[in-house]
């Protein structure tokens, strides 16, 4: 019984932790919308960089909150390295768009 409890008051938590830190969808469908090269456009590089930021600044916040939580801050690093990886190939691929997503995003590099 006491199990039981437990799990179910670690679920709750657990989806408590899930609201703060996921993106709701419209604050994704905002972001689409400012950084999308098209009308359709849903994942380009520029707009999973800017939804990815996003996602970065949320954790970096709760993890100053709760600072021993390392599961999210493994997951914190790899959006880092994935956002790294997606800025290398715009930067490749098209420099003049990597730059103007650097000054809109506010990054550095």
């Amino acid at each position: 019984m006491f199990k039981l409890i437990a799990i179910t008051d670690n679920v709750r938590l657990t989806k408590q932790l899930n609201n703060k830190i996921m993106l709701k969808t419209t604050k994704k469908k905002k972001i689409i919308s400012e950084y999308g090269v098209h009308d359709k456009d849903t994942g380009s590089a520029d707009v999973q960089v800017a939804i990815l930021s996003e996602q970065i600044k949320q954790l970096t916040g709760h993890l100053k909150k709760h600072n021993k939580d390392n599961h999210s801050r493994y997951g914190l690093l790899k959006m880092v390295a994935k956002r790294k990886k997606l800025l290398d190939y715009l930067n490749k691929n098209d420099e003049k768009r990597y730059k103007s997503l650097i000054k809109k995003l506010d990054l550095k590099k």
